[in-house]
């Protein structure tokens, strides 16, 4: 079991374990007040209980560190079958496949061989099938699935989904979803289907989930008198359960095809939700009308929709226990457009900033750094243009210490000052006659190895910020290419552009939205870039920069 796509659980599991370090904590700690050394051993007992409530303590407080690293505030169902706003955002793939079998009949048929080079694909490329349930419980809540997932859902119960589909899913460890009209079973001619001691032996696995597909698979559910759907819709679902001896959740229209009375049968019958289909409007499952249509795609998609598969942002955690940082995951590229804002982000790693001796372009700057990724950094002053001076104070590249001139210093009061060591990030808002030295900037983190001053908050302390926010900062509401870092809500930096014009608040409402608990906006209008692998990932040529946010793979920082 992966503890991390069941947070409830972990949760208790981790308060479980607090209370019991506690509970051992004060065993030791009562030994040591309670039980009186000789006079001989005086001295040595004295160290080993000092070393006995160090080891306690520090057990302790790991402890609490990781439970404020998982505690999520729990979020809670909208009305049923509503979709989540949340989950509108995610883009989730329901890929639809027919019949397996050894040689293909019509052009949607797939052989074996084809179909395990398909989870040979989702393996290598870190997609995650997840279950039916867990697709559910995030279009009804918004809670965040695994990074990269996929459903895999086969119709109408043919013979080829136990001979070959099942097998594969045990080796792969693989879910799926099984959705069986209950009259193949009894066909004498055309394709066989599954046996009920096959369904039955399947159905028992939890790998998979068994679905209604009806009685007969009509081919249009919407033509049929009130009997008739009773028949397909609630006596299916019966059937299914007094044979399989299991609940029946999920129903599949054949062919894709409901109506409101449909729907209506499908509500009557108890069912939680149901699978759709329309070849003509495919799309991922968070912009399906209700849980009673959920949109799936064909299994000839696979490959293009699973490279946009993004399982949601993070959920925001408990108030006063949100300063987790996780610097150690993979860097990865995502790119979203939410309220007709593009952006291009690149989530992951350890943040560091390089401060160039000029102005390069950015993928210049990290080339043969170790960074991945880089986004234009900190303001350069324009009374230096061709220098690699910035505006306000900045450390970087474990470097001496560069104060900022007073002038611009001043006009900086209360911006966000960006610190970085190598286990955390601090923003704070500056403060000119404290923060322009380093033993100033070291007051508010010792450890700190890198220092700039930023542009603005776009969210703070998991608020997007409004208008009054951002002052006299030029330009903040007009229409422009801009940069930005922070970290989201499970401790990772982020880096990333916007791909089209936008202002400022407009910006940090989408970045809350997906997950940023803190963003700063960066260098912006003709500077805006960011580097991935090497390559620019801005269609025209910005304007070069002197400084950088970079992300480096944990164990690979190679600034000098």
């Amino acid at each position: 079991m992966q503890f991390k796509q069941y947070p409830l659980f972990s949760q208790f599991l981790f308060l479980s374990s607090l209370t019991t370090s506690i509970f051992v904590f004060f065993i030791v700690i009562s030994s040591i007040i309670f039980v009186r050394p000789t006079n001989s051993n005086k001295s040595e007992a004295i160290a080993k209980n000092n070393r006995s409530v160090a080891e306690a303590i520090a057990e302790l407080n790991r402890l609490i560190i990781d439970l404020k690293k998982t505690i999520i505030i729990s979020p809670q169902p909208i009305p049923w079958p509503h979709i989540h706003e949340r989950a509108k955002l995610a883009r989730v793939p329901v890929i639809m496949y027919h019949d397996i079998l050894s040689e293909k009949e019509v052009f949607f048929d797939v052989t074996p061989e084809e179909l395990e080079a398909d989870f040979k694909l989702i393996k290598s490329s870190g997609i995650i099938p997840i279950t039916l349930e867990q697709l559910v419980a995030h279009l009804q809540t918004g809670i965040p699935l695994p990074e990269k997932p996929v459903l895999l859902t086969f119709d109408d119960g043919y013979k080829g989904h136990y001979q070959y589909v099942y097998p594969l899913l045990q080796k792969y460890g693989f879910p799926a979803v099984f959705s069986v009209y209950l009259n193949k079973m009894n066909l004498k001619m055309g394709r066989p289907g599954v046996t009920w001691e096959q369904l039955q032996e399947m159905a028992a696995n939890p790998l998979v989930t068994i679905a209604s597909h009806s009685m007969t698979h009509p081919d249009d559910l919407t033509t049929l008198s009130e009997e008739e759907l009773t028949q397909e819709i609630v006596n299916s679902k019966r059937l299914l359960e007094e044979k399989l001896g299991i609940s029946i959740p999920y129903f599949t229209y054949p062919a894709g095809k409901s109506d409101e009375r449909v729907r209506k049968m499908v509500t009557k019958a108890g069912y939680q939700a149901a699978l759709s289909m329309d070849d003509l409007n495919e799309d991922f499952a968070g912009s399906s009308k209700n849980l009673l249509a959920i949109n799936r795609f064909g299994q000839s998609r696979l490959e293009r929709v699973t490279e946009q598969a993004w399982g949601g942002s993070p959920l925001p955690r408990l108030n006063g226990i949100d300063d987790g940082f996780n610097f150690t995951t993979p860097i990865r590229k995502q790119e979203h457009t939410l309220d007709e804002i593009s952006l291009i982000l690149v989530i992951g790693g350890r943040p560091k900033t390089i401060h160039a001796n000029s102005r390069y372009q950015v993928a210049e700057i990290i080339k043969n750094t170790g960074a991945v990724a880089a986004v234009d950094g900190a303001f350069f002053s324009l009374k230096y243009l061709d220098s690699n001076v910035l505006i306000g104070p900045v450390l970087t590249n474990k470097q001496q210490f560069i104060s900022g001139n007073d002038g611009e210093n001043r006009k900086l009061q209360g911006r966000p000052l960006v610190l970085i060591d190598r286990d955390r990030v601090s923003f704070v808002p500056f403060v000119p006659n404290q923060h322009n030295t380093l033993a100033g900037i070291k007051a508010e983190l010792k450890s700190v190895e890198d220092a700039f001053v930023g542009a603005a908050w776009l969210v703070k302390n998991g608020e997007p910020q409004p208008a009054e926010t951002f002052g006299s900062l030029f330009d903040f509401d007009a229409l422009r290419h801009r940069a930005f870092w922070g970290i989201d809500y499970i401790g990772q930096p982020v880096i990333g552009i916007s791909t089209n014009l936008v202002d400022s608040v407009s910006l940090g409402k989408v970045l809350h939205k997906l997950g940023l608990k803190d963003a700063v906006m960066l260098d912006s209008g003709a500077s805006t870039s960011l580097a991935y692998q090497g390559n620019t990932l801005v269609n025209y040529i910005p304007r070069p920069v002197p400084h950088v946010v970079a992300l480096f793979p944990t164990n690979s920082v190679k600034v000098k």
